[in-house]
C-alpha cells in the first residue's frame, strides 16, 4: 500500500489552553509517532524514495488539554450486538474523567444512538464512580445497546441542548461510521464537541485494529464448546462435532479457537471458499481412518452455497443464511444417503458467548482502551478511534478504520497456522 493512502491525520478542535490536572503522570509528547509498518525494509524503501514511512499518533495524555474539566460534561453509547468488556470500558472512561481529569457530569445515553434521538423517549443516565463500580463483573452493557441509524441532525441537536462536551462511542463498523457521520455535522456546525470511539466487535474485523476487546474472551469461552464437541465426537462412534462461532465476514474467531484448542480437524471461515461435495468427501475420509471428528464453522462461511436472501438486518447487513445447520442437515442426509451411521451434535454457542463478563486479560485492555480514549478527548481529538498497534496505543481517524474490512489473508501466517493445526488440505 503506497503512502499517499494511508492517511492517519487525526483531527483536532482546537489550541489545548488548559493544563492537564494530571501533574505526575508521564505525557505523550505531541510529535510522539508510532510507525505503521515495522518492517526495516519497508522503511528503507520510503526513504530511499525521499518519503516518510506511514505512522501513527500515540495515544496517552497530554500536559495541555482543550476542554476546561470544570465546565465539561460528557456521554457515552454502546451500539450493536453484546461483547465482553462493554461495561468495563464504561467504567474506565467514567473513573478516568472522574479521578484523572475530575470532570463530574458524565451521561449514558440508553440504547446505543436511540438514545440521542428525541423521538425515542429514552432519557439520559448520569453515571457516577459509584454507579459504575462493580459493573465490570457482569457482561452485557448497563446501557442497553442497538442497531440501525438514527438522525444525524437530530442527534447533534441533542448533544447541543445537553452541552456534551465529548461523546464516546462504543461499537463496530456501523457505530463508527455513525460517528463520523456525527463528527462531520458537528464540524459543519462550527461546534466544539469531540467524539471518540472505542471500536468493538467481537470478530475483531476492524482496520489498522491489532485487536478488539473481547476477543480473547470469546476465543476463550468459543474453546468450551470445541471441547465438548470434541468429547461428543470422540464418545460415539464415527462421531462428529459441528460448533458454529461468530464472524460475518471475518473468521478470526474460528481461526484462533482452532489454534487455541487443537482438536479441530476442519476450519471453515468466510474468506476461504470450500465445496460441499470436496467437505463431505473429506469428512467420510477422515471418519473412516481416525472415527471421529471435530468442526468448526464461522457463521459466514459458505454462504455461496445456500440460498441468497435480499433481506437485511437493523445495521443494513445483508441477512446471513444458517451455516450450522445447512451443514448439519447435508451432513446427516450425506450419510444417511450412503448408508453409513454418524452421530452428530450441533453446538451453536454465539449468544452465551457474547454476554459473559470479559476475562482478567480482556478487562486490563478495556481499562487502558477507555483511560486513552480519554486522554484523547480532553486533547481535543475528535473523529478518531484509540487503537491498540502492537507496541502501543494510537489514535485512527475514523475514516481510516472503517475503510475496509479486516480479514484473514487465506495466503498469509495465520491461515498457515490453521491448516498446520487441523491437518486439512488447502482446498476442501
Amino acid at each position: 500500500m503506497q503512502n499517499t493512502k494511508l492517511d492517519f491525520t487525526i483531527s483536532r478542535l482546537g489550541e489545548c489552553r488548559f493544563l492537564s490536572p494530571m501533574s505526575t503522570m508521564h505525557f505523550a509528547d505531541e510529535e510522539e509517532r508510532v510507525l505503521y509498518d515495522n518492517d526495516p525494509r519497508v522503511v528503507a524503501r520510503y526513504l530511499r524514495a525521499g518519503g516518510t514511512p506511514p505512522s501513527l499518533e500515540k495515544a496517552g495524555p497530554r500536559k495541555m488539554i482543550f476542554f476546561d474539566p470544570s465546565d465539561l460534561r460528557c456521554g457515552i453509547v454502546t451500539c450493536g450486538g453484546l461483547c465482553p468488556g462493554l461495561n468495563d470500558v464504561i467504567r474506565a472512561i467514567v473513573m478516568s474523567l472522574f479521578y484523572n481529569y475530575r470532570v463530574r457530569s458524565v451521561y449514558g445515553f440508553p440504547y446505543g444512538y436511540e438514545g440521542l434521538s428525541p423521538r425515542h423517549n429514552h432519557h439520559p443516565v448520569k453515571l457516577s464512580v459509584e454507579m459504575v463500580a462493580k459493573i465490570h463483573e457482569q457482561g452485557g452493557t448497563i446501557l442497553g445497546s442497538s442497531r440501525g441509524q438514527q438522525d444525524v441532525s437530530e442527534m447533534v441537536d441533542t448533544l447541543v441542548r445537553m452541552k456534551i462536551g465529548i461523546l464516546f462511542i462504543i461499537g463496530g463498523d456501523g457505530t463508527l461510521r455513525g460517528g463520523d457521520a456525527i463528527a462531520r455535522e458537528v464540524q459543519r456546525r462550527g461546534l466544539e464537541i469531540s467524539v471518540i470511539g472505542v471500536p468493538k466487535t467481537i470478530d475483531n474485523d476492524i482496520s489498522f485494529v491489532e485487536r478488539s476487546f473481547g476477543f480473547e474472551t470469546a476465543v476463550s469461552e468459543a474453546g468450551k464448546s470445541i471441547l465438548v464437541a470434541h468429547a461428543e465426537a470422540t464418545g460415539a462412534r464415527n462421531g462428529v462435532g459441528l460448533v458454529k462461532l461468530m464472524g460475518r465476514e471475518s473468521g478470526f474467531i474460528a481461526a484462533f479457537s482452532a489454534l487455541a484448542y487443537n482438536d479441530v480437524n476442519y476450519c471453515l471461515v468466510p474468506e476461504v471458499a470450500f465445496t460441499l461435495e470436496r467437505f463431505l468427501k473429506r469428512l467420510e475420509e477422515r471418519l473412516d481412518k481416525k472415527g471421529h471428528a471435530v468442526v468448526v464453522v464461522g457463521e459466514g462461511a459458505g454462504q455461496d452455497l445456500m440460498e441468497k436472501t435480499l433481506e437485511r438486518d437493523p445495521s443494513g447487513n445483508i441477512r446471513l443464511g444458517d451455516i450450522g445447520s445447512f451443514l448439519r442437515d447435508r451432513i446427516t442426509a450425506h450419510f444417511k444417503n450412503s448408508g453409513k451411521e454418524i452421530n452428530l451434535k450441533y453446538i451453536d454457542p454465539s449468544y452465551t458467548i457474547r454476554s459473559v463478563p470479559a476475562n482478567a486479560h480482556d478487562s486490563a485492555y478495556c481499562l487502558l482502551l477507555g483511560q486513552n480514549a480519554v486522554h484523547a478527548g480532553m486533547a481535543g481529538r475528535t473523529n478518531m478511534v484509540v487503537v491498540d498497534w502492537g507496541i502501543g496505543f494510537t489514535h485512527v481517524p475514523i475514516p481510516m478504520a472503517v475503510s475496509r474490512r479486516k480479514r484473514i489473508d487465506p495466503d498469509g501466517w495465520l491461515w498457515d497456522a490453521v491448516l498446520a493445526s487441523t491437518g486439512q488440505p488447502r482446498e476442501i
